[in-house]
Parts: C-alpha cells; structure tokens; sequence
C-alpha cells in the first residue's frame, strides 16, 4: 500500500505544472505606459521542456478556444491553473480591483500571421489582459519580430516603453483601457500564446463570451474536416 502511494504521488507530480505564484506576488507594477506587470519564468525553468512537448498542434492563425484543440492531461492542468483563484486573487490584489465576480475568457494561439500584430487595445469587454508565452528563447526573439511592444501611441510601434519576449514561460499581465496600445512587428511563424481576459459583466462582455464559444464550436468542427483557418 505504501508503494503504491508513493508511486501515485509520482505519477501525480508528473502531470502537474505549478506556476511560480510568489514570482508574480514579487513583481513589480509599473504604470507608464499603462499598468503592467512582467513575471519571467512564471513558468519555472526546469518545467518548461516538458510543457513545450505537450502543446497542441495548431496548423493556423487566430486565438483557439481549448474545447477546440486536442489538448494533453499536462496543459489541461496548467489550463485549471490559469482560470483558478490563486491567479485571480493574486492579480486582483496588485492591481488593485476587484475581479472576484469577473467572468474569464481563456483562448491559445500557436501561429502568427503576417496580418497580427497590429497596434491595437483590446475589447472594452476585457478588464485584464494576462499573457503566457511558450516559446524557447532564441535567435529570432532577438531582432525584435514577434515580441510585444508597450506603446505610448496607436501609430508608431517604434514608439515604446517596454518589449516583452514571447518565451520561456514569461506571463504578461495588464490592466485593460483606451490608452493600452500594444502590438509587435511583422512576424510569421509558430508562437504559442495562453491569452486569459477578465472580462466585465456587461452586455458587451456576454456577447463576446457566446460569440467565443460558438467559435470553439466551429474552430473544432472545421479542424476535423481539415479545413484550414487563415
């Protein structure tokens, strides 16, 4: 019985992922451009092998509901993880908010096109943005392609306060607003992105959380015929 205990427990251990919640309580909040926090490694480092080799295939471009991709035991925990209190309450208390009744929204994105990246803020609808990269770091990330960029304006990407790698774990979190412009320069290519909105509890937020899950619906549909999304 003991045996057996213990090797449960293993098994167990191996197919959990802990994010590094008191890396996140450590960060620091910064308000210009507008507020943020960056965690590196939110992801410990010696976990990240093994997450990399458990992300979905995802042949197109567009953000994927969960339900719509094939997703391992491994990231479906870590999944749990990101949309569960320690996360919520963690970020509600350094950005002061109160998210506690906050619907969420969770999307994965594995592709960029060469139309992404635009300077954009996000919907009205979203509160918080968190973003968790998980790509290995390297060359490319280097030349700036792909690396999100914390804007002072809507017209200049070259205009910006902060660039953020998408690698290595690292998690983004921002607050949300008419002035939380972001984008990244023309990259095409695998870049695998966990997005989690907290999102507000009005009518503009219920339509985009059905509009999401009719598109969980039809990204899945559409992924078993082998229709590609562009």
């Amino acid at each position: 019985m003991l045996k057996y205990g213990y090797a449960l427990g293993v098994a167990m251990q191996k197919s959990v992922i802990l994010p590094n919640y008191a890396a996140l309580e450590s960060a620091t909040v910064t308000a210009d451009p507008f507020v943020h926090m960056v965690v590196p490694y939110f992801i410990p480092q010696e976990e990240l092998q093994r997450l990399f080799a458990n992300l979905p295939d995802i042949p197109a471009g567009g953000s994927f509901p969960p339900s719509s991709l094939e997703i391992s035991p491994l990231l479906a925990q870590l999944l749990k993880e990101m949309e569960g209190i320690t996360l919520r309450n963690i970020i509600a208390r350094k950005l002061n908010m109160d998210l506690s009744a906050a619907p969420t929204m969770l999307t994965i994105r594995g592709k960029t096109r060469e139309k992404d990246g635009r300077i954009h803020t996000d919907s009205v609808a979203k509160r918080v943005t968190v973003l968790l990269y998980l790509n290995p770091s390297g060359e490319e990330w280097q030349h700036h392609k792909g690396c999100l960029r914390l804007l002072r304006n809507a017209h200049d990407i070259e205009n910006y306060v902060r660039e953020v790698q998408p690698v290595d774990g690292t998690l983004l979190v921002f607050k949300n607003g008419p002035t939380a412009w972001h984008g990244h320069k023309r990259f095409v290519g695998q870049r695998y992105t966990i997005q989690l909105n907290y999102m507000t509890q009005d009518y503009i937020a219920k339509i985009e959380l059905v509009r999401h899950r009719l598109s969980a619906i039809s990204k899945k549909v559409m992924l078993s015929y082998g229709i590609g999304l562009s």
